[in-house]
């Protein structure tokens, strides 16, 4: 007999089940059904439309040509999963949730059947023909496309969907339209009683997960159906029941918006996760480890840092639909508890100091639990996130000299207009006559002169560096610089830009002569230096590469500078290197490992001319004030000790 023959005719006399794939254990189904609210009454917004990805499968209960999708057929579960022109549901953030919290090994799928305002009758096998009949005009379209018949669609589909994989649980959510109904609870479990004899299901394995409606702040349309739901339990006892407290809802009050979608959804997935035997991690979890941020306003619990660098945080926004934190430009949507607190866990942040803001519906705030810092261009909340030992050098130590950050102003002829600038002494500056050295240190595009004492803690990397003789004690000078307003266009090369250069004259012409005239510096060229972060950096090229009559030292830490030909630049400066490295004692420059703006390139053009300048990376930071303390820290151990050998 031929092979082919015998092959056929094995095939034959096989159960016709067994030609199928083998059930896939580790691809969990989940059977959704319900009203207008898990059909989805909100429009996506674009962080929906983004597909989770393989893991998380729809099959739909209808044809959606337009997105080439065929009843019955798995497509990635990307919004509308109910019918086509429908929005956001409860499962889409349902699913999205499961594959985050389950091992990557497990896939998710849902099978969606739900019809806006159809009553808990309309899925009874008993009672479906006669609820057509009489159902509303502007229902009959939503019942013909699952044939008049929304449970049969989903117990077939539910069958053929057994063949790939294990049916875990069964998603509900309807009542508005049996509000107040005393037999609701009896019918949900009739429905659910059927559906698991129809597929030949265990109740023990297969709970129901039942949401409540939109509460509005008790002033939901259907609100006093959550009483019934949440006694549903009792009647139905594998059900489970669903919080919709502080889920945000339309304006209608009856319907979830987006936010309030995804919300809920989250509830749902994370319920059956745990039910699943897994733990979950949430917003509302914070980890026994979490400390309250050294930049937290005394008195406020949050924000937190736990050990793994992920921070928490609250914020009481009861009238708000949707809260974002912004962490240096990374989004963390925030959830609202079921007490209406907004609620946000990060990713691990990098250690250091990150400026954020809490953004309520599209505008910017600070939240009112931190301390301001100016940054960003404005005021703007921060927190730390703390580093081991290794970071001491920038903490206050016990048994060491503190010094001042005096505040003065001063009237500039230049621009005139007063101005503000702080001023370091070091400790012992009080104690006699001695006449101590300046560097000049600038901040950076958007920040002021707050910054190296509030963010950078300039005076305690000063006062360590000093109390263990790896500094001479000094005076350091820092001002606005005329770069608090953003860069608004035009040329960013060194030496030729204008942002910033208004600072230049009252630098030389106003500020140095005002520090010499009150406060005991040694006031020739040789005992002055100047040095700046990013674009304070690229001031301090402008400013001291013209003027090396009355500077010595300079550095920059991630300076921005640009279009720098080391040949020709600042009228060929850096040509004669002999003559440079003779008048710069020390010239250092940094950045970091992930900074999006590298010093390196240009320190070593600079040292193939000759020039001596040392470079160093920062590991693991980017363009933060981390790389910056880091920087400062190195800089000022070769200031003022004489010509320094490269």
């Amino acid at each position: 007999m031929k092979l082919k023959a015998i092959i056929a005719m094995m095939l034959l006399s096989m159960p016709l089940g067994s030609l199928h794939a083998a059930v896939d254990p580790n691809f969990y189904i989940f059977l959704c059904f319900g009203q207008s609210n898990m059909e989805g009454a909100a429009r996506p917004e674009a962080q929906d439309l983004v597909s989770p990805g393989p893991r998380f499968l729809l099959m739909p209960a209808v044809d959606d040509p337009q997105r080439g999708r065929k009843m019955g057929e798995w497509c990635e579960a990307v919004p509308p999963l109910c019918r086509p022109n429908t929005g956001l549901t409860p499962a889409d953030y349902f699913g999205r949730t499961m594959i985050q919290g389950l091992p990557d090994n497990i896939r998710v799928g849902v099978i969606h059947v739900a019809i806006g305002g159809i009553h808990i009758q309309g899925f009874m096998p008993d009672s479906i023909e006669s609820y057509v009949k009489t159902a509303p005009g502007w229902m009959t379209g939503m019942l013909k496309a699952y044939d008049n018949n929304p449970y049969e669609r989903l117990v077939t589909l539910a069958k053929k969907a057994q063949q790939d994989g294990v049916i875990k649980g069964v998603l509900m959510h309807q009542g508005e339209s049996n509000s107040g109904d005393p037999k609701w609870a009896s019918m949900v479990q009739k429905v659910y009683d059927r559906l698991l004899g129809d597929l030949q299901l265990k109740p023990e394995e297969v709970p129901l997960l039942a949401g409540e409606v939109v509460q509005a702040g008790g002033k939901g349309q259907c609100v006093a159906m959550n009483k019934q739901i949440d006694e549903l339990p009792k009647t139905l006892h594998t059900s489970l029941v669903i919080s919709s407290t502080g889920c945000t809802n339309g304006p209608d009050n009856l319907h979830f918006d987006a936010p309030g979608y995804r919300e809920l959804g989250r509830r749902y997935g994370e319920k059956m996760l745990s039910l699943l035997g897994y733990q979950v991690k949430t917003p509302f979890e914070v980890p026994a480890d979490a400390r309250t941020a050294e930049t937290t306003v005394p008195g406020n619990d949050f924000p937190k840092v736990d050990s793994e660098r992920r921070a928490y945080f609250r914020v009481n926004a009861s009238q708000a639909n949707q809260v974002i934190v912004d962490v240096c430009g990374k989004k963390y949507e925030m959830r609202r508890d079921e007490k209406g607190i907004w609620c946000a866990v990060t990713d691990p942040l990098p250690v250091g100091f990150h400026y954020y803001f809490i953004n309520i519906g599209g505008q910017n705030f600070i939240d009112p639990a931190t301390e301001t810092f100016f940054g960003c261009n404005r005021e703007a909340g921060g927190i730390e996130v703390p580093e081991g030992p290794e970071g001491d050098y920038y903490r206050p130590q016990q048994g060491v000299p503190a010094g001042q950050v005096r505040s003065i102003y001063y009237f500039a002829q230049s621009s005139g207009e007063w101005r503000h600038a702080l001023v370091y002494t070091p400790a012992e500056y009080e104690q006699g006559k001695k006449r101590y050295p300046v560097l000049y240190l600038q901040h950076g595009m958007g920040e002021d002169e707050t910054g190296w004492s509030k963010q950078g803690h300039m005076q305690h990397i000063m006062d360590n560096a000093i109390a263990k003789s790896e500094a001479v004690p000094m005076i350091v000078v820092m001002e606005s610089g005329d770069i608090k307003a953003p860069f608004r266009g035009g040329d960013n090369r060194a030496g030729t830009s204008q942002y910033g250069a208004s600072f230049y004259p009252v630098l030389l012409n106003d500020l140095i002569p005002y520090i010499d005239r009150n406060f005991r510096t040694k006031s020739d060229r040789e005992h002055r230096a100047m040095a700046g972060l990013s674009w304070g950096g690229h001031q301090t090229f402008d400013v001291v590469l013209q003027n090396m009559d009355k500077f010595a030292w300079m550095g920059t830490f991630s300076g921005a500078i640009f279009g720098v030909d080391v040949k020709t630049a600042y009228n060929g400066v850096f040509a004669d290197a002999e003559k440079f490295n003779k008048q710069i004692h020390y010239f250092y420059m940094n950045s970091g490992s992930d900074d999006f703006i590298k010093s390196e390139p240009l320190a070593k053009s600079l040292q193939q001319q000759g020039i001596n300048v040392e470079f160093s990376e920062s590991k693991g930071t980017g363009h933060e004030w981390l790389t910056w303390r880091r920087g400062l820290h190195e800089f000022i151990p070769h200031l003022f000790k004489g010509k320094v050998k490269m």
